[in-house]
């Protein structure tokens, strides 16, 4: 896209790709599955253009970013130190830090482990998850074993095709957490034609299908596999960010931060999640939300249906910090 500068950068030992515009002080934008740095172009030249320096990484596992082949490399540790390796890299000490789906799972991470680094959050999609030893992470979100086991899902992929499963995952609009049926994970029929969603353009579509169809999916895939080994009959039952994260149960997260999510996004219609919203109960796991915004009519990836809308919170949040 035009106006964007690319390099490669390294990192906590991987080489990362990022795209970035603009000078600082630096706004990093982490993306999620199944996405990549590109979901961001509209905010990138939106903040490069009012005077700071949107940087959009290829998350580890992602695009033109190195994908190590072992799932115990993509632990929320190794995550985090990628992010702060990319800080450091960049000259910063903080930035402002806005990420979606798996990116604000990340982002989460990034603003418990090395708060002193995130000047202020943005956080769409997906609230805070406090630590519960009682439930592991694969339980909340209901993904089948099919997408814990190596090579399953990224054979259904390859049979039904990459630019049917991305306008698929786009299209969501169902309540409650993803459910993927083992056998036919995403309901699709091979060569079905599906709908291009309204939050993507053939252009954009056909981005996202040039990456994975290069890259495949098994790096984006990993996040879910290093959540929580599950048990399966050549496995161990091992559970790597529960142990990563043990030490910080019961922790708060204090960073300024605003909150933005659509009311059909499958997280905030998850049983549970509106009232850990707006009962009070996230305010006071993260005691500086400034703001929990609601949009109504849109889905899961709210930073494209609502591009300049949410360039224009951003905006309006970060500037306060400046």
């Amino acid at each position: 896209m035009e106006g964007i500068d690319h390099r490669i950068v390294s990192v906590n030992g991987i080489k990362m790709h990022i795209a970035e515009k603009g000078q600082d002080p630096v706004v990093l934008f982490l993306h999620g599955f199944p996405e990549l740095w590109y979901s961001w172009c509209h905010q990138i030249h939106a903040l490069g253009s009012l005077g700071y320096h949107a940087v959009a990484p290829d998350l580890r596992g992602f695009g033109d970013t190195d994908t190590p082949t072992s799932i115990t490399s993509y632990t929320c540790d190794h995550i985090v130190n990628d992010l702060v390796a990319l800080i450091d890299s960049l000259g910063m000490e903080q930035v402002f830090l806005v990420a979606q789906d798996w990116g604000a799972i990340m982002g989460w991470y990034l603003c418990m482990f090395k708060p002193e680094r995130v000047k202020a959050f943005v956080c769409l999609s997906v609230p805070f998850t406090p630590r519960s030893p009682q439930m592991k992470p694969m339980d909340r979100m209901r993904v089948h074993v099919t997408f814990q086991a190596p090579g399953e899902i990224e054979a259904k992929i390859a049979e039904i095709g990459t630019a049917n499963v991305v306008k698929t995952i786009f299209s969501i609009r169902k309540p409650g957490p993803p459910c993927f049926p083992k056998g036919n994970a995403f309901g699709i029929r091979t060569n079905a034609s599906i709908s291009l969603p309204s939050c993507l353009s053939e252009e954009e579509l056909t981005y996202y299908v040039t990456k994975f169809d290069q890259k495949g999916f098994a790096g984006g895939l990993n996040y879910y596999r290093a959540i929580d080994y599950m048990k399966l009959k050549s496995w161990p039952s091992l559970t790597l960010n529960v142990l990563v994260t043990e030490k910080w149960t019961g922790m708060q997260v204090k960073v300024p931060m605003k909150f933005m999510v659509g009311d059909l996004d499958m997280v905030y219609t998850t049983l549970g999640t509106k009232e850990y919203i707006h009962n009070g109960d996230f305010k006071k796991d993260v005691p500086f939300l400034e703001e929990a915004v609601v949009m109504e009519g849109v889905g899961h990836f709210i930073n494209q249906e609502r591009a300049e809308e949410i360039g224009s919170h951003i905006y309006d949040f970060i500037k306060k910090f400046k």
